[in-house]
Formats: structure tokens, C-alpha cells, sequence
């Protein structure tokens, strides 16, 4: 029977319930929202919203009893500088608690735990966004390298040449002109032998 009980010990005991507290305040603080059962959502909300109330006032007093249940320096820093200053105009009521239905196997009530003013995080980008932005970069690094190398070429320009020394050019030497090749005589054609007379028969 709950009697007199002014919290839900969540059934662990003091030592295993001040640390899921400490990891999941911690976890609400650096995320602005969380997954959790309705039960556990119920309990943690109570501590967070009593840390902010206490963050609205910066002063180191209240940064050192705060960082007995936070640990982490950056979320720490987070909660004062950025967190507790949203709400400065608000009497309370920081957080809210969003039904999600029934988990899958145990058929717990699960619930999404947020901080009402969030801040929208940049979307997830594509990775051909990720290799063109990439390119950009390179393409915006080159550019001072190639404007450098045009002023160094304008100012080669701009400094007067020296006239280069004429060069003596070789003499060609004349070619020996081509002799004419004498006309060969025709051979005479060899003329036919007379035939030998032969005797005639007497």
C-alpha cells in the first residue's frame, strides 16, 4: 500500500534511484527531450523543473548544489546560460510530458519528455549535400591561390623587358646546285649479221 509516501521509489533502492535521476535529468538537459516510461517521466520531471527554478539565478552557490546531481561541466554550463534564461517570464511548468501508447512487450505507457521552448536543431544532412559543401570549400580555398598567382603575373607584365640580343644568324651555305646528268646516247642497235652466202652447186 502507498501510504505516506510523498514520491514513487520506482521500485529500486535510494542509491540506484538518485542515479537514474542524475543520468536522465543530465540526458534532458543536453538533448531538450526524452524517451522514458510515464512513470519514470513523472518522477524526473518534479527534479528538472526544480533545477531550472534554481538556475534562473546564476550565482555560484546555486551552481555548486546543482552540480551535485549534474556532473557534466558542459551541460551544466548549458542549463545557466542558455536553459534557465528561456524562462525567466515563466512561473513554472518548464517541461511536458507527451503520451506515445503502449510499449511492445511489457505494455508500459510510454511517454516523450521535452522542454517546452526547444530550440529546433539543424536537420541531418544528405550526404551529397555533405560532398557538395565539401567541394565549396575546396573550390573557396583555391580561389586566393589562383587570384595570387594573376597578380604576381600582372606584376611580371608591368616590369619593362630587356630587348633581347639579336642573335647572329649562321651563313646557310649555298647548296652545289644540282649537275645536270648527261644525256645518255642511245646504243646503236646491233644490225643483223648477213647470212653467210652459200656455195652454189655448179
Amino acid at each position: 500500500m502507498k501510504h505516506r509516501r510523498g514520491f514513487n521509489p520506482l521500485g529500486r533502492r535510494s542509491s540506484h534511484r538518485k542515479a537514474l535521476h542524475r543520468s536522465m535529468v543530465t540526458a534532458l538537459f543536453k538533448y531538450e527531450r526524452i524517451k522514458t516510461t510515464k512513470a519514470k517521466a513523472s518522477e524526473i520531471r518534479r527534479t528538472a523543473e526544480k533545477m531550472i527554478t534554481r538556475a534562473r539565478e546564476d550565482s555560484v552557490h546555486n551552481r555548486r548544489i546543482i552540480a551535485k546531481k549534474i556532473s557534466e561541466k558542459a551541460v551544466l554550463a548549458k542549463l545557466f546560460t542558455d536553459i534557465a534564461p528561456r524562462f525567466l517570464t515563466r512561473p513554472g511548468g518548464y517541461t511536458r510530458i507527451l503520451k506515445l501508447g503502449q510499449r511492445y512487450g511489457d505494455a508500459s505507457e510510454m511517454v516523450l519528455l521535452e522542454l517546452v521552448e526547444r530550440t529546433e536543431k539543424e536537420k541531418k544532412k544528405s550526404k551529397k549535400e555533405a560532398k557538395e559543401e565539401v567541394k565549396e570549400e575546396v573550390k573557396e580555398e583555391a580561389k586566393p591561390k589562383a587570384e595570387e598567382k594573376a597578380e604576381e603575373k600582372a606584376k611580371e607584365k608591368a616590369k619593362p623587358k630587356a630587348e633581347p640580343k639579336a642573335k647572329a644568324e649562321p651563313k646557310a651555305e649555298p647548296k652545289e646546285e644540282a649537275k645536270p646528268k648527261a644525256k645518255e646516247e642511245p646504243k646503236e642497235e646491233a644490225k643483223p649479221k648477213a647470212k653467210a652466202e652459200l656455195p652454189s652447186e655448179a
